[in-house]
This record gives structure tokens, C-alpha cells and sequence, in this order.
């Protein structure tokens, strides 16, 4: 719900407030910070500390900095002062999603049926918050932002009512590498770990001007209230998320994966044909081509890392896919967007079309160099 309601309206609060022209570098603030802090705390909470503490400090954190980056906007304040405090928002909050992900896997007794409908609760909540700063009117203003502070100060409160897990104790003394969580690069030795962290560092490059366009797109058709038109693609998330147990018992993973990248290009074709139901039909299927991929790679390294490094791992995917593909995506695909503006007016269809064939491309990559095995 917190990154919800932060992270859909910033497209459209910083034209709002006079930032429009940092608004990739403020997207992009997110990349810088997923190249530091997930793998470092990944370690931290692998070999240290419990992870449920972790997340506590690291959502306290992730508060007073979304509140600092809110006020920096609202007030107008410098750009400078504006990127400084959303990158300091970013830091903090990137390492708490594969955190999230690893308490809750270590929970599970089968992780491939359980986790997707538990994992639906997060999409939920995101939901939730868009609906929120929808009925609030806020899609354009500080309020979505404050609001999200709020909602960060009551994930501090409920991890006091998780079981603390410390870590296995060990006599091993620590190199920096491990400290720092760079150790977890040996991942990458075995292939299909290799191609599965390449392709979704790719995957996610077009992926950018999904969150970053598509409310813009709406807004120049006619639609209000973007905020909660974006969560059409929540829907089906859900849906998704609850029938992937089913789908990981039946198909291989190599056509789960395959089947997420495929609809992700038929979503940027029906978006190219730039009418309000194409456009609708593509966000509406966001949420399948999410889950397919993104939750099912969540599943895969679970059940084929050494669970000693399954945090690592976790953060490991948040770093090639928050850190790698957010960084060259928001600012490419804000490259793309300039070219494919002129005068003000831009060409949709040449635009999604452009995504479309980019995620195409990754399509036959993967399926050309991914081996794997079933699942389970």
C-alpha cells in the first residue's frame, strides 16, 4: 500500500508541483539505490540480524525519508534537494521488498503453492492505496505522499507482531565480500540462474515506461483519477497470483516465464493503438505478465538456492532488476519518449510499438538460452 501510493502518482504529482523535467532522474533515483543497499542488507539479514528487524529499522527509515522527499516537493524546493531526498527515500526502501519476500518464504512449508495467494495481499494493498489517493483526489498532489509516510509507520508497528528468526549462529569470520553481500555474484556460475538475473534485468527495461508513461498516456486521452485506472493490472495480478500454484504443479517453468514476456508484448501493441479500451486492455494485462515472470523468478530462486544465500538471492534479483533494468530503463525509455515527441504531441503508437519489438527481442533470448527443469 506505502509504495503504492507513492511510486503510481509520482508521474503525474511532479509535473504537478513544477518538476516535470527531473521526473526520469527522480524515477531513476530507485536504480541508484538498488546497486547499494539490497544485496548489503540481504547479507546483513542472511548472516547477522533477523530479518524482521531489518525491515523495522529499514521502514522507519523509509518514512522519514518519503516524509522529507514529500515536504522537499510540496514546498518547491530545489531540484537538487528534491533528488537528494528521494534517493535517500530510495536507499531505504529498496532492500525491504526482497526482505518482505524472504520472511515470508521462510514461513512456508511449500512455497509454490502457498506463496501466490499470500503474495496477492500485496497487490492488494497497492491497490488499495491507489484507490485511496483516487478518492482522495490526490493524484497530483503532496497528500499521496504523506499518505504513504503514514502507511510505512504502521508496517513499523506490525513487525513487532512477527516472529523473530535470528540467523544461524556462526564462528566464521566474515570477509567484506560477504558483509557486503557481493558473494552472492557466484550465483550467476550456473546458467540458467545466469539467464534468468540477465533476462529480467532486461524484462524490466521497457517495463520503466509502463509506470512511467502509461498515466500520462491516459491523462492526454481523458481520464481522470489515473491512479486507480492503473490498478486494472492489480486485478489481474491477483488473479494470476492465485492460479500460479496450479500452473507451476502442470507447465514447465521454462513456458511460465515465456508466457509472461509474450503477453508483456501484446500489452505495448494493444497500448499502441492509442484509444482509452486498447490502452485499458494493455494495463489490464500488466498484471499477468507481472506475475508470470516476476513471481514465478521470486519461486525459482527459492527452490534452487542454497538456503543460506536465499536472501542474498532475493536481493540479488532486486539489484539486476530495481538496480540494472531501472536504471537503463527510465532513462532510455525517457529518450524514447523525447524522439518520439515533437511539438508537444506524442506518437503513442510508434512509441509502445518501439517496447513491444525491445520485449520481443527478450522473448527469443530467453527462450534461445534458458535450459531448465520442472519446478518442485
Amino acid at each position: 500500500m506505502a509504495m503504492g501510493m507513492w511510486f503510481v502518482p509520482l508521474a503525474t504529482v511532479l509535473p504537478a508541483y513544477g518538476y516535470g523535467d527531473i521526473k526520469s532522474y527522480v524515477f531513476a533515483t530507485s536504480a541508484v539505490a538498488a546497486f547499494i543497499s539490497p544485496l548489503i542488507f540481504g547479507a546483513l539479514a542472511d548472516q547477522r540480524l533477523a530479518p524482521v528487524r531489518v525491515l523495522r529499522w529499514l521502514s522507519l527509515a523509509t518514512a522519514g525519508a518519503m516524509a522529507l522527499a514529500t515536504t522537499a516537493i510540496s514546498q518547491r524546493w530545489g531540484t537538487g534537494w528534491v533528488l537528494v531526498f528521494c534517493l535517500l527515500h530510495a536507499l531505504c526502501s529498496a532492500p525491504t521488498w526482497s526482505i518482505s519476500t524472504t520472511i515470508v518464504l521462510s514461513r512456508l512449508s511449500d512455497a509454490k503453492r502457498q506463496f501466490g495467494p499470500i503474495r496477492a495481499m500485496a497487490t492488494l494493498g497497492w491497490m488499495v492505496g491507489c484507490w485511496i489517493i483516487g478518492f482522495m483526489h490526490a493524484d497530483r498532489s503532496s497528500m499521496a505522499g504523506y499518505g504513504g509516510v503514514t502507511v510505512w509507520l504502521v508496517v513499523v508497528l506490525f513487525t513487532f507482531a512477527l516472529p523473530v528468526v535470528n540467523p544461524p549462529v556462526s564462528t566464521e569470520k566474515l570477509t567484506w565480500s560477504q558483509r557486503l553481500g557481493l558473494d552472492a555474484w557466484q550465483l550467476l556460475r550456473n546458467r540458467d540462474d545466469r539467464v534468468v538475473f540477465i533476462t529480467a534485468a532486461l524484462f524490466n527495461m521497457p517495463l520503466c515506461a509502463f509506470y512511467q508513461f502509461t498515466p500520462v498516456h491516459l491523462t492526454q486521452l481523458g481520464l481522470d483519477r489515473t491512479s486507480s485506472w492503473m490498478t486494472l493490472g492489480q486485478v489481474t495480478e491477483i488473479i494470476a497470483m492465485l492460479g500460479l500454484a496450479g500452473l507451476l504443479t502442470r507447465w514447465r517453468l521454462k513456458w511460465i516465464f515465456l508466457t509472461g514476456i509474450g503477453i508483456a508484448v501484446l500489452r505495448y501493441v494493444l497500448s499502441a493503438m492509442d484509444g482509452v479500451g486498447w490502452l485499458l486492455a494493455g494495463v489490464t494485462l500488466h498484471g499477468f505478465a507481472f506475475t508470470l515472470f516476476y513471481i514465478t523468478a521470486q519461486l525459482y530462486l527459492e527452490q534452487r538456492v542454497d538456503p543460506a544465500f536465499r536472501g542474498r538471492a532475493q536481493a540479488l534479483l532486486q539489484f539486476m532488476l530495481g538496480g540494472v533494468g531501472n536504471l537503463l530503463g527510465y532513462l532510455g525509455t525517457e529518450v524514447w519518449f523525447r524522439h518520439t515527441t515533437v511539438n508537444g504531441t506524442t506518437n503513442w503508437p510508434l512509441f509502445w510499438n518501439g517496447l513491444a519489438g525491445v520485449v520481443a527481442i527478450v522473448f527469443v533470448f530467453f527462450a534461445a538460452l534458458y535450459r531448465g527443469r520442472k519446478l518442485g
